[in-house]
């Protein structure tokens, strides 16, 4: 990511890409951010899927869900058996990168804060080169 990112802004005040190239480029980059960082932090969480697969309830990890807040106790909770899946981690990583927070999932972790820093600097790079260029083309 970081290396399409420094590829990227080598070429900007080259001017070797068109305008619909470079519009195309970071769009790419930053939907491969997107994807690529959920996929991490769905990996790396609470030991990865399968682990979390195995337990009853998913009460611990690097990232609070509101769900893990719910009385699991309570037979009517939606925090009975509930698990994070992917699409948990992809819309953790899509809020990252759009408004470069977590939204309603609170990071605990160290190396969470840490990836979760290094997603948004990417995406907002990305966001940033983009918007200067166009304005620099008008």
């Amino acid at each position: 990511m970081i290396w399409s990112l420094s590829l990227l802004v080598d070429a900007l005040p080259k001017h070797t890409l068109a305008p619909t190239t470079l519009l195309r480029s970071a769009t790419t980059l930053w939907i491969s951010n997107i994807l690529i960082f959920a996929s991490w932090y769905w990996r790396l969480d609470a030991g990865g899927p399968n682990a979390r697969d195995r337990r009853a309830v998913h009460g611990e990890g690097s990232f609070l869900f509101p769900q893990m807040t719910l009385d699991a106790s309570d037979p009517d909770s939606s925090a009975n058996g509930w698990s994070p899946g992917f699409v948990d981690y992809l819309f953790l990583a899509f809020n990252t990168s759009t408004a470069f927070s977590p939204t309603d999932v609170p990071v605990l972790s160290r190396w969470a804060k840490l990836l979760m820093m290094l997603q948004a600097s990417i995406s907002l790079a990305t966001i940033a080169l983009l918007a200067a260029r166009a304005v620099n083309i008008l």
